[in-house]
């Protein structure tokens, strides 16, 4: 490798090193197989990895569209004149309760099912070809992996959510080059990158005719995802699936070996009951936009201050709320209505969104010290726009900030928010 490669290795490698790669897949898009492969790593992440011959002017690509460094919200000319604003939810139009029309899409889906139930009315109405989004991966059970859905089938077969390591962007430009309308389904960081990716290659506006996105609080480590199929008795080569929820609202995690054991857990046994002892990736904890501020739809569970009734959860057939933010996403709403894909309940504000995820309410409200304290540090940090982080800071103490900036500071110096080079 020449000295010119082996920096611009240093330079991609940053983005990793520096705990901000979201494992979205698109730097191997960008830069070619040849040069860049996204894969499991012995952090136990998918990270990119040069196999190649690697320019500073795809580098320079790499940086202006990764999502774990550059975030921005909705496109100005997406948000139409009679849009409403709020200062922590961004842009919507509307906000409603609603669940899958059909039973069992409700059930296998996680939480109501809105967005398996969008899914299978897009192919259904012919309105994209296919749905590019994420299900269980074969090779790596507790990941997901990318999913061309082209039927009902195939859209119930990637049901439920996944909490582990997913690269929904891998081939996007295979995909692009299809030439066929279609519609993505992906985590909020998975919508920014696709997003940044439409300022090179026009393609993505013109064929990606519809963006829909979980509201996301993150994802556990790979290592504490081990740890707990440890504490089932599971040996990591004996586990052959894992489901983190569904059939049911959240519903079991359920893991099940290639003998045909299965072990069945509640969905807070998987996440603990304390969300300060969650073990999530160092971008989830500095993320500025987990609502999804750049899908037409964005689904969030309706859970009262996010917390679960051990007592009803099993009787709980689900309800999203669903933030609507574009024309585009109200008028698909309207379309699979009218069409018995959904069912809708009650019109709810944003600060009913407020009680249902109090903590995407804190982490926003943070995520400007915690931005801060990564400069401090020196680090590549986060580019952000649209996202109304100075305002939502100018809101808090101001003890609250330098709180949140010197935690971010600290956490830095303990190593807390490094990952070593994915070699």
């Amino acid at each position: 490798m020449n000295h010119s490669s082996a920096t611009a290795q240093q330079r991609l490698y940053r983005i990793v090193e520096e705990g901000m790669c979201t494992g979205c897949g698109l730097c191997q898009s960008v830069a070619g197989v040849d040069s860049v492969r996204v894969e499991k790593v012995t952090s136990g992440y998918q990270r990119p990895r040069v196999v190649g011959p690697l320019s500073h002017a795809t580098v320079d690509q790499i940086y202006d569209v990764c999502p774990g460094i550059r975030v921005q919200g909705l496109a100005p000319r997406l948000i139409a004149s009679d849009t409403r604003q709020d200062s922590l939810w961004g842009p919507y139009r509307q906000i409603v309760r609603g669940w899958a029309a059909d039973p069992e899409v409700r059930f296998e889906g996680s939480t109501g099912g809105v967005l398996t139930a969008l899914a299978g009315f897009l192919l259904a109405s012919g309105r994209v070809a296919f749905v590019l989004h994420v299900k269980a991966s074969q090779r790596h059970p507790t990941f997901g992996e990318p999913q061309l859905s082209f039927s009902q089938a195939d859209v119930i077969e990637a049901a439920g959510s996944r909490y582990g390591p997913a690269a929904p962007l891998l081939d996007i430009r295979a995909v692009l080059d299809r030439g066929e309308p279609f519609a993505f389904i992906g985590k909020p960081c998975d919508i920014t990158a696709l997003n940044n990716y439409g300022r090179q290659d026009p393609r993505v506006d013109e064929l990606v005719r519809y963006r829909l996105a979980p509201v996301c609080g993150g994802y556990r480590s790979p290592a504490a995802t081990d740890q707990f199929i440890a504490s089932l008795g599971i040996e990591p080569d004996e586990l052959r699936s894992l489901r983190y929820r569904g059939r049911g609202c959240p519903g079991p995690v359920r893991a099940e070996t290639h003998s045909g054991r299965v072990v069945e857990k509640r969905y807070a046994d998987y996440w603990g009951e304390d969300e300060t002892a969650w073990s999530l990736p160092f971008r989830c904890k500095v993320c500025p936009d987990g609502i999804g501020e750049g899908a037409d739809i964005a689904a969030s569970d309706t859970w009262p201050n996010d917390t679960i009734d051990p007592a009803t959860e099993q009787l709980d057939p689900g309800t999203n709320a669903l933030i609507v933010r574009t024309l585009a996403g109200q008028e698909l709403l309207q379309a699979a209505v009218h069409a018995q894909a959904l069912a809708l309940g009650d019109e709810i504000g944003p600060r009913d969104l407020d009680s249902y995820q109090p903590h995407q309410v804190k982490k926003k409200q943070a995520a400007l010290a915690r931005l801060q304290g990564m400069e401090d540090e020196g680090r590549l940090g986060i580019r952000h726009q649209g996202l109304r982080l100075e305002a939502l800071a100018a809101q808090q103490p101001e003890s609250h900030f330098q709180r949140q900036r010197a935690g971010t500071r600290q956490r830095i110096r303990d190593g807390k928010a490094s990952e070593s080079a994915p070699e």
